[in-house]
């Protein structure tokens, strides 16, 4: 059987006209002389390059579509009957509330988190209310790379950005709501930090953090963006970007003029950081007040896996978060997506190996999270187990945008009076139908009540994880997830099996 989708796709809204499918090609098996081409072949054969990444991007969230043949609900859950770890074996005490689920990390300096879940890097859609609901949650949240693209005034001198108050507003809204949990941390791929984002962000808007992007799940390699002619292109490479053909060139100027020029597509450069790049360049920003440093990383190689784990211990970086595929991303190549890096549940067990012969040699790693289509309890606390005390977070992306943007639209039709039916029956104001607002009010007093819808959704989805992953630690007479481990899983497959 075929494991990849067929031509068929969210990505373009493209679509099979026939339901006989050649299941190898993905093609329509009676491909018909007079087809109008609604599928990906018909879409390529117009749009052609574009093609390679998503038509439907842009205001919408993009997965990976491919049937994995191994993830996490290829494992149960155990339970028991006996025992409190972490608990007194009482009624009162080895109740499901009192499961503890906070995280402490750190190298020089440390970071505690209300919950075991990280909110990895966007800047798209529901942006505010993503940041504020982490903040109300008590979890870290990374703000999305390139995010200074999306600054209309963004100041750039001399290939260093000197203003970048689109910063300031992301950093100001988890500020606002911050409580003594988590950090917002500002990412950066091979641009941001050749432009100078680390700097500007630590030294002007009073970021504490910063993350090195090496790559995700969805996007190993960095975006391709069209653009619109020889003007566009000309002010992109004057601020430092990778355009191709160059337009700097006579010669590509001549054609243009000419209207023999192929389309200007910019790019973004590969990073090819090493240990002498980090040695140097986290003590630069560590003397500008930096506390705390994060790696993301894809499940590439192993050998590089391990190149960058151990790059962060000799380096003092705080957590490492990998990204498994099965998740998405906003902008990434549509095949790529499905068909390149390990299903998160795979990767999670190489991360696990690597992270037992690092410990072996005496290195002290940072704390790790994985991250990778996961969006319920039952996956965060089978990525715990699976962690086997390696790893200490678990990352909730396109999830918990979707509550940020659901909850925001829920807030929207309530207060235009047009309740939604689904809830109709809970109550008539946001008050009365959010139902974990009592758990913020507790938490910040009656100003609650005037939370963004769609911050206070972000809050209760995170809510509803941490409620389903006490149940399970409970379940297995584990009151505290630092004892959750690969005993609380139960195989179903042998491939599972041979992941423990």
């Amino acid at each position: 059987m075929s494991y990849s989708p067929t031509l068929s796709s969210g990505f373009a809204a493209t679509q099979n006209r026939s339901k006989f499918i050649s299941p190898v090609s993905g093609m329509c098996s009676l491909c018909e002389e007079g087809c109008p081409g609604p599928c990906e072949l018909g879409l390529a054969a117009v749009l052609g390059a574009k093609t390679v990444y998503p038509t439907t991007t842009g205001t919408n969230q993009i997965a990976s579509e491919k049937v994995y043949p191994l993830d996490y609900s290829h494992f149960n859950i155990n339970g028991r009957v006996f025992g409190a770890a972490g608990a007194e074996a009482t009624y009162e005490s080895a109740a499901i509330y009192n499961v503890n689920l906070g995280v402490e990390y750190g190298t020089l300096h440390k970071v505690k988190m209300a919950m075991p879940v990280i909110l990895p890097a966007l800047i798209k859609l529901n942006w505010q209310d993503y940041f504020a609901g982490a903040a109300m949650a008590g979890v870290t949240c990374m703000v999305g790379e390139d995010a200074k693209s999306k600054d209309k005034q963004l100041k750039i001198e001399n290939g260093k950005i000197v203003d970048f108050p689109f910063l300031g507003e992301i950093v100001a809204v988890f500020r606002k709501y911050y409580r003594g949990y988590g950090q917002i941390v500002p990412q950066c791929n091979v641009e941001d930090d050749m432009l100078g984002v680390p700097e500007i962000a630590i030294q002007k808007y009073g970021a504490e953090a910063i993350e090195f992007k090496f790559g995700q799940s969805a996007k190993g390699t960095q975006p391709v963006n069209r653009l619109s002619g020889l003007e566009e292109a000309l002010q992109k490479q004057k601020m430092g970007f990778l355009v191709y053909p160059d337009p700097s060139s006579p010669e590509v100027q001549q054609a243009y003029a000419d209207e023999i020029c192929p389309n200007f597509n910019m790019y973004g450069r590969l990073p090819l950081w090493d240990e002498e790049f980090f040695e140097r360049r986290l003590a630069e920003l560590r003397a500008l007040g930096m506390k705390n440093v994060y790696f993301k990383m894809a499940g590439f190689d192993p050998i590089d896996m391990q190149r960058v784990l151990r790059i962060a211990a000799k380096n003092h970086v705080d957590m490492v978060t990998f990204d498994g595929a099965g998740g998405g991303s906003g902008y990434s190549p549509c095949k790529m997506m499905n068909e390149w890096c390990l299903p998160t549940v795979v990767l999670e067990s190489h991360v696990v190996h690597i992270a037992r012969f690092l410990q072996a040699e005496g290195l002290t790693l940072p704390a790790i999270a994985v991250t990778g289509g996961l969006t319920a309890e039952d996956g965060v606390f089978k990525a715990l187990a699976l962690g086997d005390g390696h790893v200490k977070a678990v990352g909730l992306c396109r999830a918990t945008m979707a509550a940020a943007m659901s909850a925001k639209n829920t807030g929207a039709a309530i207060a235009a009076g047009n309740v939604p039916a689904h809830l109709a029956q809970y109550g008539t104001t946001v008050q009365e139908i959010f139902a974990d607002l009592p758990d913020l009010r507790a938490l910040y007093g009656k100003q609650a009540n005037d939370f963004p819808p769609g911050a206070i959704g972000v809050f209760s989805y995170l809510n509803k994880i941490a409620f389903g992953v006490r149940h399970f630690g409970a379940l297995n007479r584990k009151f505290d997830i630092s004892y959750f481990n690969r005993a609380d899983l139960i195989p179903l497959t042998q491939a599972a099996a041979d992941l423990l």
